[in-house]
């Protein structure tokens, strides 16, 4: 090729869609994962949330408030809530909690005292590989989430 031509030969251009193929695959692959991520960090934050407005409303109404897990079809309620909340498809969710609140097998829930206690208990949020506790401590009724990695024991 003479040297005043300028341009790229078709090699150069099939080598660089390769390499852009490859990137966009790796990107994406990471991707699933940050969305799987972002998924149960979101139903974590978002049960968080309906069990502090639980413990919430017991101390400013001054009467016992209660949050029912439905354990067989992935869903919660909680005062103030018309409808109940459901889990993204998926994912798991195990409950512990104290025995008077557990009517069945299949509910469960968290009583919240107008001393701000509660009944305690613990909730794992389960979506593939990853997951996410929330602890309710019976005395003071704080609720604290935890990332997998923050575990010690599963």
């Amino acid at each position: 090729m003479p040297p005043n031509h300028r341009g790229f030969t078709l090699i150069e251009i099939l080598v660089v869609m390769v390499m852009l193929a490859v990137i966009a695959g790796a990107v994406a692959y990471n991707m699933s994962g940050s969305l799987q991520a972002a998924k149960i960090r979101g139903a974590s934050k978002d049960m968080v949330a309906a069990l502090r407005q639980t413990r919430s409303q017991a101390v400013v109404k001054h009467n016992e408030q209660k949050l029912v897990i439905d354990v067989e079809n992935k869903t919660y309620q909680y005062p103030g809530k018309k409808k109940p909340v459901a889990l993204p498809e998926g994912m798991e969710i195990k409950v512990y909690a104290a025995a008077s609140e557990v009517p069945s097998e299949k509910q469960a829930g968290f009583r919240f005292f107008s001393d701000g206690s509660s009944t305690g208990g613990r909730i794992t949020l389960i979506y593939k590989d990853r997951f996410w506790r929330i602890n309710v401590a019976w005395l003071t009724g704080e609720i604290r989430l935890f990332k997998d990695s923050e575990i010690d024991d599963a």
